[in-house]
């Protein structure tokens, strides 16, 4: 593939007792066509406070197609008010592998 996808990576944090619900929700749905799952310890403001958490890190393999239709489904499933999603395109990779990826969520 080259420099232009229709593939996106998306970070997701959660709680560390929702992320395999989640991810495991994304992937039965044909949102995602993989999620990893990583241990992380989150820095951030809110509501005017410094707050240090463990998450987990939820790596999201998707098409840009599929995007909404993720987005809309982490926010119902999501018990966070404001889950941080945001999207990276994937400008290059290992072809195979792309290619798997985006027949997993076509």
């Amino acid at each position: 593939m080259g420099a232009e996808t229709d593939l996106l990576g998306v970070y997701c944090t959660a709680s560390p007792e929702e992320g395999d619900a989640l991810a495991r929700a994304l992937v039965e749905e044909g949102l995602a066509a993989c999620v990893n799952i990583a241990s992380v310890r989150s820095c951030y403001i809110w509501e005017g406070k410094v707050n240090q958490d463990p998450e987990a890190l939820l790596i999201i393999k998707t098409t840009r197609g599929r995007f909404e239709a993720l987005r809309k489904r982490i926010v119902e499933l999501h018990s966070y008010s404001l889950p941080e999603i945001i999207a990276l395109p994937v400008a290059e990779g290992h072809k195979p592998y792309l290619d798997w990826l985006a027949r997993s969520v076509g």
